[in-house]
């Protein structure tokens, strides 16, 4: 059996993240479109009684990296019900349709 090097045995990346960047953006609608060689996943957020949603961030991946991404989501998804219960597709504040005009304050 032959021995890997060293860098090769420890496969971990150093991610590092900015403090602006970790603050996040809500988004609460993502669009996604593809071509053969990439997706794009565009996350939006939509606001109430405010006909124009802006776009506030756009990744573009790899096919292969979609799937991963796809499967790492079906993995996280099912670890937060089972701690936290089923997601209710329809309830909540993703549940709106558009155009989303949302409920009207009041003064």
């Amino acid at each position: 059996m032959s021995k890997q090097p060293a860098a090769e045995q420890n496969d971990q990346i150093e991610i590092e993240l900015s403090e602006e960047m970790a603050e996040g953006t809500y988004s609460n609608l993502a669009i996604i479109s593809h071509s053969q060689s990439e997706f794009v996943i565009d996350f939006v957020r939509l606001m109430p009684n405010v006909p124009k949603a802006k776009v506030k961030s756009r990744v573009i991946i790899t096919p292969d990296h979609a799937l991963r991404l796809m499967h790492a989501l079906q993995d996280n998804l099912a670890k937060y019900e089972e701690n936290y219960g089923p997601i209710n597709e329809g309830g909540g504040h993703s549940g709106f349709q558009l155009p989303y005009t949302g409920p009207v304050g009041e003064a």
